[in-house]
């Protein structure tokens, strides 16, 4: 009989798994605990109990409880919609049986962190780094806390990665039909495939970057629509209830961290400022812009300086809403923490893939979370 051979995806489905269920046990066995419904909403869905502020993922369940009554329910309803192929899989799965709706928000989780670090774990073998660098992916705030919030990260980003590996392999229906899914999961994963659709451009593959784009983006645009449609805007925007736009001044939304917060909580969010933006956050950001600067003058621009490049140049006009946020800055960044790893593991600079690995250090703030 074949040992099982532990690998970083085995090890990330485990704990996500025991995770999740230690979070239902610590909540009276009650699995919407996962949803996190906010208490102005428990009068509308009785089962929720608590006192929980609420968060991104009682929206996912409100659209697959009932997509027909979701939208007065939802801060931004075109916003929160617009993310609907997680929501779209529990509303099919369920049945109209809203119990089922919680479990299987986290059986698709786990099962696409898990995808998703195993891809990611054979895309840095082909560039003979370590598979383990994977764990900085896969045990992260980003992805293996979204798990427990119901959130679409760990969907998003897998298909994501899927959509990368077979771009690298020249199947190009293939890859573009990945990122289409991704993007109806989450929209911010369109950086990605954009970084793809620039390679071609510079390849001159114009034949091929075409078609790619337009089976990228169809599903996408026509989603667009039918929200606007239906719900009299477009779902494109910079976040929920109280976001701000994305700002114009390079790293504004950072200096306005300082200067728009009272003076009375201004000590201590500059330390969780230091403690979290600047390891996190910023230096990955500035390393990564540099390093695609020295790709340009060296004429070394590849598929992976484009996927940095992307990820990191939108960083400097995140709007402030978004970094004033922890968790919400933490899921923004999973673009970012699978560009810097696959860059560094193409140029086999073991250096910065060991630094990668602080982003670990985040998934310790999953335990505020049960």
């Amino acid at each position: 009989m074949p040992r099982l051979r532990i690998r970083p995806w085995l090890i990330v489905t485990i704990l996500a798994a025991l995770y999740a269920l230690v979070v239902i046990r610590a909540n009276n066995g009650d699995p919407l605990a996962l949803v996190t419904i906010g208490p102005e909403y428990q009068a509308v869905i009785p089962e929720a109990q608590g006192d929980d502020a609420g968060y991104d993922g009682q929206f996912n369940y409100f659209i697959a409880r009932d997509p027909s009554a979701a939208a007065p329910l939802i801060d931004v309803p075109a916003y929160r919609f617009q993310r609907i192929l997680l929501p779209g899989l529990g509303w099919l799965l369920s049945f109209g049986n809203a119990a089922l709706i919680p479990w299987i928000f986290l059986v698709s989780g786990v099962i696409s962190l898990g995808a998703g670090t195993a891809i990611l774990e054979q895309l840095l073998i082909e560039h003979g780094a370590s598979r383990w660098y994977a764990l900085a992916y896969g045990l992260t705030i980003g992805t293996f806390g979204a798990m427990r919030l119901s959130l679409p990260e760990p969907m998003a980003y897998a298909l994501a990665l899927g959509g990368i590996w077979l771009f690298t392999r020249e199947k190009w229906t293939w890859s573009a039909l990945a990122f289409a899914l991704a993007a109806l999961a989450r929209e911010t994963t369109l950086l990605i495939p954009f970084a793809c659709g620039l390679y071609l451009l510079q390849q001159r593959k114009l034949r091929v970057a075409l078609p790619f784009g337009l089976i990228t983006l169809a599903p996408f645009v026509a989603w667009q629509v039918i929200l606007y449609t239906h719900l009299g805007s477009f779902g494109v925007g910079s976040g929920g209830a109280m976001a701000t736009r994305f700002e114009l001044i390079p790293f504004a939304g950072v200096v306005r961290i300082i200067t728009d917060i009272p003076a009375e909580a201004r000590a201590g969010v500059l330390f969780i400022f230091a403690v979290l933006l600047i390891p996190f956050v910023l230096l990955p950001t500035v390393w990564g812009l540099r390093r695609c600067s020295l790709d340009w003058r060296q004429g070394r621009f590849d598929l992976y300086t484009w996927l940095l490049l992307t990820n990191a140049a939108i960083m400097p006009f995140v709007p402030f809403s978004t970094y004033r946020e922890p968790i919400g800055i933490l899921r923004f960044i999973v673009g970012l923490q699978i560009a810097v790893i696959l860059y560094a593991a193409s140029r086999h600079n073991r250096r910065a893939l060991r630094n990668s690995t602080i982003w670990v250090v985040t998934a310790m703030f999953a335990i505020s979370l049960i």
